[in-house]
């Protein structure tokens, strides 16, 4: 296959989707199929959408384009938008109405969540499938890492990309807080890896700008045990790379993190925080063990998506005869604005 991938890879630390698009990239070309970045060939197979957003500097094509590609160069392809956002995750407004719009292209939906698939992002005409993203182990891997004995303060960490309050700096700063009081001051530590919103205050914790590949799995790795907080989280990468470098998880009752941290973790509500963290410290032991067998990789990640893209394309043909490019022409118009 001639595979087109809806996204320009970018040096240094850019966030989970920048990371899937590498593995997702690399696992393609192993497995002897070609991958570009643009639409401009006569025989692509497959288009994969990964951001409505076109102005964003790292998409080089969104829906309208695929769209103009089906109608005037090869019917014959088959369109793959991957959601992995929404407005909830950001207080934003405008995302969701995006990719209902983009979803318009699409043959074939994947969520990286099943509580992405259970909002309104899409338009429900397409197939869909929910495969979870996961991380690349011979980068984020436990081999050197220490688990915490008992004794001392547990180091925690926490690493995300974008600097948004809905990240989870309501417990962040409390957790920063508790530092300070004579209860937890010598049981806790904390590391923060990334950017911080404009108005964050650490005054106990340790802040480190934002690393990438084998630095980041290091820093974690020096790490007794992971934390996110991160508010209506589509997925992310970050609960997973920590996971996979043998740390348990602290993790909020929200969004995708459920999904993706049952069975390796304690989790928490805001106003349960504290007597989690306690539950935490007398399961960590037992936590530790299980963490081997954590399963979100990139190795299972990338499958996932080989597989499908086999499976449709070897169902092309019946995919191009059912499609109605110009079932709503308003919404094709709509996709084809510079937005």
């Amino acid at each position: 296959m001639n595979v087109a991938i809806g996204h320009i890879v970018q040096d240094g630390p850019f966030g989970g989707g920048n990371r899937f698009v590498v593995s997702l990239a690399d696992a393609l070309t192993e497995a002897g199929h070609r991958v570009r970045y643009d639409l401009g060939a006569d025989d692509i197979d497959l288009i994969l959408i990964t951001d409505p957003r076109l102005r964003s500097p790292n998409v080089p094509f969104a829906a309208g384009a695929a769209l103009r590609y089906l109608a005037r160069r090869n019917p014959q392809a088959v369109v793959v938008h991957r959601i992995n956002e929404c407005d909830e995750r950001k207080g934003t407004r405008g995302m969701n109405l995006r990719l209902r719009t983009a979803n318009y292209a699409a043959d074939h939906t994947v969520f990286i969540a099943s509580w992405l698939r259970d909002l309104d992002v899409w338009r429900k005409e397409s197939g869909q499938s929910v495969i979870l993203n996961g991380a690349d182990t011979s980068i984020f891997h436990a081999r050197g890492q220490t688990p915490w004995d008992g004794t001392g303060p547990i180091r925690f960490v926490t690493h995300h990309w974008g600097g948004n309050r809905l990240k989870g700096f309501d417990v962040y700063e409390r957790l920063d807080a508790m530092m300070g009081q004579t209860e937890w001051r010598d049981r806790i530590e904390f590391t923060y890896v990334g950017n911080l919103p404009a108005d964050a205050r650490l005054t106990h914790a340790r802040h480190v700008p934002p690393l990438n590949g084998e630095a980041l799995a290091d820093e974690l790795r020096r790490h007794h045990a992971y934390i996110t907080a991160s508010v209506n989280e589509p997925a992310g990468m970050h609960h997973i790379e920590g996971a996979l470098c043998g740390l348990p998880l602290l993790y909020r009752e929200s969004g995708a993190l459920p999904e993706y941290c049952d069975g390796f973790g304690v989790s928490f509500r805001p106003e349960t925080f504290e007597a989690a963290l306690g539950s935490y410290l007398d399961a960590y032991a037992d936590l530790v063990g299980r963490m081997p067998s954590y399963g979100n990789t990139a190795a299972r990640m990338t499958a996932g998506y080989i597989d499908l893209f086999e499976d449709l394309h070897e169902r092309r043909d019946a995919i191009a005869a059912r499609r109605n490019l110009w079932r709503n022409p308003l919404i094709f118009a709509a996709n084809q604005l510079p937005v």
